[in-house]
Order: C-alpha cells, then sequence, then structure tokens
C-alpha cells in the first residue's frame, strides 16, 4: 500500500512539473545543445541558401543558450528569413527579438517583429510574446526623442534654395506633375525668396540626384517619389542633404539621419479609423476590403491597430470590386435569409472607392442593418460636391483633408490653412488630383520649416494636422466628417455615436 501511495504522489509530482513547464512563457535562448555552433556555421558556409539559413538559425539557438548573446544576435541578424520555413522564420523571429530586446536595439525587434504581418501559423502565446516585444520597440524608439531628427547644418538658416527631384516620365510622371504644379503655385501664390529648382528623377540614379542637388548648392531636397527608392534610402546610415522624400518606405521604421518622409498615406488613415471607432465605444468589428494589395494593406493596417487597442474583428471580408456588393455584404454582416445578425458586431469598417461605396448602405439597409455604424477612409469622397449620389451614403463617418472637406474641417473655406493657394489651385485642378495638389502644398511648408523642427510639431496643413515622429516620418491627423443630406458634415461632438449610452 506504502508502495503503491509513493507511487502514486511521485506520479502526480511528475504531472505538476510538466504541466509547470507547458505553462511558462515561450523563451528560446534558454535551450541549450551539446551541438557546436561554431561546426554549424562552418557547415553553413557550404550548404545551398534555404538550408544555410536553417543551420545558421540552429547555431544561433545554441550560442544564445550558452550564454553567448552578442554571438548569437550576430549570427540571427545575419540570417535572411525569407528563406526559412513558416515554423523556422516564427523561432527566428522569438530568438531574434529576445536577444535584440537584451541588447536595448528596438530597431532589431522591429525587424523580427515584422513576421507578425505575414500571417504566418503560430501559437496564442508566441503572437502575445511578440506582439509585446513590438510595443516595446515602438515606445522605445518614441523616448530617444527628436535627437536623431536634429539638423544641425540648417539651424537658424532660412531656407532659400530647394531642389525638387522627380520624375517626368515613367509610371509616377502624371502624379509628380501634379505635385510639382502645386508647388510652383503656392511658391508664386506667397511670393517666397526661396529658389525652388527642378530635377528628372527619372534621369538619374539617386547618388546622381544628390550629387546634381549639391553642385545647384541647393540646402535640402524634395523627393523621391518612388516607394522603392525610398525604402532604398532609409536602409542607409544617413543622406548626403537634408531630404523630404514624398512617399513611405517599407520598413517599419526610418533608420536613415536627415531623410524625412511624408505622404497621403491610406495605412495611416486606417488606423485612424480604427482608433476612432475604439474612442466611440466600438469594440466588435466588421470589416470589409478590396481583395487586392492595396486592400491587404489598409486592412492588415485596421487590423493591427485595433486588435493592439484589445479589440476583436468578428468578420473580414475582401470583396471583389467588380462583383456584386450583395455578396460581400452578406459575408460582412453574417446575413441569414434576408435578415443581418449583428449580436457580435458594433460597427464596420470600409476601404471602398465611391461606385462601390455607395452601394453598401442602402444593401445594409435591405438586410436590416441601417443603424450599423460605419467608418470609412477618404477614398469613398470624390470631393466634390454630388448630393443626389452621395445621398446613399448618409450617416457613413469618413476622414478626408481639410481642403476636400473645408466646411466639416475648420468652418469654411475662408479659415483653411493657405486659403489662396486653396482658391487658386481649386480653380484649375479636378477633384481626383486635388488631394495630391494639397500635398505638393504641404510639402513646400513642411521643407521651408527644416530650420526650425520644432514648428512642425503640430502644423496645420492643407492635408490635415502634421507632426514629426522621432524617425523622420511625417505623421497627418485628419478631420473627420458624416454624410448629412449627400454632403459631408461636421461631427460636432465627440463620442456623438455613443451620446444616448
Amino acid at each position: 500500500m506504502k508502495q503503491s501511495l509513493r507511487g502514486l504522489l511521485a506520479a502526480a509530482l511528475m504531472a505538476l512539473l510538466v504541466a509547470g513547464c507547458a505553462m511558462q512563457p515561450p523563451n528560446v535562448v534558454d535551450r541549450v545543445s551539446g551541438e557546436d555552433a561554431g561546426q554549424l556555421l562552418s557547415q553553413a558556409e557550404q550548404q545551398a541558401p534555404e538550408q544555410a539559413a536553417k543551420t545558421r538559425l540552429e547555431a544561433a539557438s545554441i550560442l544564445a543558450g550558452q550564454g553567448e548573446r552578442d554571438k548569437a544576435f550576430e549570427t540571427a541578424d545575419a540570417i535572411d528569413e525569407g528563406l526559412l520555413s513558416e515554423g523556422d522564420r516564427v523561432r527566428w523571429a522569438l530568438l531574434f527579438s529576445e536577444l535584440a530586446r537584451a541588447l536595448d536595439d528596438p530597431r532589431a525587434v522591429l525587424r523580427a517583429t515584422q513576421v507578425l504581418n505575414d500571417e504566418l501559423p503560430m501559437q496564442a502565446n508566441q503572437q502575445e510574446t511578440l506582439e509585446e516585444r513590438q510595443r516595446w520597440a515602438r515606445e522605445a524608439l518614441d523616448q530617444q526623442g527628436m535627437a536623431n531628427v536634429a539638423l544641425p547644418e540648417l539651424e537658424g538658416q532660412e531656407i532659400r534654395r530647394i531642389v525638387v527631384a522627380l520624375p517626368e516620365s515613367g509610371p509616377l510622371s502624371s502624379v509628380a506633375n501634379t505635385i510639382a504644379t502645386a508647388m510652383r503655385n503656392h511658391h508664386d501664390t506667397k511670393g517666397d525668396n526661396t529658389e525652388l529648382s527642378f530635377l528628372d528623377a527619372s534621369r538619374y540614379s539617386l547618388d546622381e540626384l544628390y550629387q546634381q542637388a549639391q553642385q545647384m548648392n541647393a540646402q535640402l531636397m524634395i523627393g523621391p517619389l518612388d516607394k522603392d527608392q525610398v525604402t532604398q534610402l532609409e536602409q542607409r546610415d544617413s543622406v548626403p542633404l537634408p531630404t523630404l522624400a514624398l512617399n513611405y518606405g517599407s520598413g517599419d521604421h526610418n533608420q536613415a539621419q536627415r531623410l524625412f518622409q511624408y505622404g497621403l498615406s491610406a495605412e495611416d488613415e486606417a488606423r485612424q479609423a480604427a482608433r476612432r471607432a475604439w474612442q466611440d465605444g466600438h469594440r466588435q468589428m466588421s470589416m470589409m476590403v478590396p481583395d487586392n494589395g492595396w486592400g491587404r494593406r489598409v486592412g492588415e493596417a485596421f487590423w493591427n491597430e485595433w486588435k493592439s487597442q484589445g479589440g476583436e474583428i468578428t468578420n473580414a471580408v475582401r470583396y471583389n470590386p467588380e462583383s456584386s456588393v450583395s455578396t460581400a455584404v452578406q459575408s460582412a454582416l453574417n446575413v441569414s435569409g434576408e435578415r443581418a445578425r449583428l449580436g457580435n458586431i458594433d460597427a464596420l469598417f470600409l476601404l471602398a472607392l465611391p461606385e462601390y461605396a455607395r452601394q453598401v448602405p442602402p444593401t445594409m439597409d435591405y438586410y436590416y442593418a441601417p443603424d450599423l455604424p460605419i467608418y470609412a477612409t477618404s477614398h469613398l469622397h470624390e470631393g466634390r460636391l454630388q448630393t443626389r449620389l452621395d445621398q446613399d451614403l448618409n450617416d457613413v463617418m469618413f476622414m478626408d483633408i481639410p481642403w476636400q472637406i473645408p466646411d466639416a474641417a475648420v468652418g469654411g473655406e475662408e479659415a483653411l490653412p493657405f486659403s489662396a493657394s486653396y482658391r487658386s489651385l481649386r480653380d484649375e485642378s479636378d477633384a481626383s488630383m486635388f488631394r495630391l495638389m494639397a500635398m505638393g502644398v504641404d510639402a513646400y511648408e513642411l521643407a521651408i520649416r527644416f530650420s526650425n523642427l520644432a514648428e512642425l510639431e503640430g502644423l496645420s496643413g492643407s492635408t490635415g494636422t502634421l507632426s514629426l515622429r522621432s524617425d523622420g516620418r511625417i505623421y497627418r491627423e485628419l478631420p473627420w466628417a458624416k454624410f448629412q443630406n449627400g454632403a459631408p458634415a461636421p461631427i460636432l461632438i465627440p463620442n456623438l455615436d455613443n451620446s444616448g449610452e
């Protein structure tokens, strides 16, 4: 009997130990192996790229487990994670982010946690760990303050010579021409003494553009516009001249000193929509985004921001813009029979162009969901008064640049930032290009303030309230409006949609 009881106690103790181990958070650097890391690294030199990446990951894990964190970090940093299998990419991200955090390297942590954007299969605790490390990295970079974006060579100077590098041929030439036209018009309207010169970016490499700009004694350069070129620049340690790029790079952060980035980011609008819906008291969202690259990027930005606040995505629909709106709405609203089932849906996030967007609210009405709040980006607004067409968008909340919704944003055209340029450009541009015109005006206004970067904090611009982040990226906060009687109207009271709760 005693022997049996002793056996039962031993088994119970073993079960508790196993359960205790299972409840521990993932800590990949505690694994110690008898294998020789140096031998593995030598083997990797002789292997095909995919196998070599896996072998180096094993070596990095061994080095970390043996306490050689610096060498482990160096080994993991050199791995091309894109060559790893999905499971090994998650392992690499956990290992590299843990090592990077221990070494107080937030940029490396952000590189590791980019796997969160790729929808890789991972356990819930692994995802939570990576999300927590990503938050730490972003907070750490924000705390570094503005020291990384200082421009001592321009402090106290008046900006007199600006070179604008935009393509005059190729797929971006039409966009570039619109932006350049607005810059010239705004410059002439203001009557500044600043010399504004233009280079054809389609004729030169990035280094050649800088050489040309320096030969012209430019104090700073506006451009490039191409996203790939901005991505190349942000991976450098520095750029030859203070630069205001007219796009955002693909990296999670910009690391190049003297490089600033500004553009009309749809992803930023999606994140603002997520924050607005959360502030209005919603917690369970459905979302509709087009099934293309643009829709996936913007939808992912909304999803990540919403989840980071603690919200739940109950339905996520990627619709075909050429197919029936009804099919997408049925999926988004859990339609059964002819009625939406909204028990777990507080509101809808909609990314759509005007023609498609106008069909969504009437379809929701048909399925008995007329009161479900809709939050949308600027893309459903054509930017001109079309009350008959836009009646179908009544009660839809959306954001847009102040120049597109002056009554909702600032109370009228006379109160708009740079109103003289607004009136001039409004008369000579079509609605589809007007946001780019406003972007050109704000790019010029940002550039002439480079001698005093403090002026960029909360600058009231044509495209929103502009603020400079610690990594040199310009962030836009947009005003909100709601369609009423087919026209944009101000949302006067915060949390308007929950005022009766």
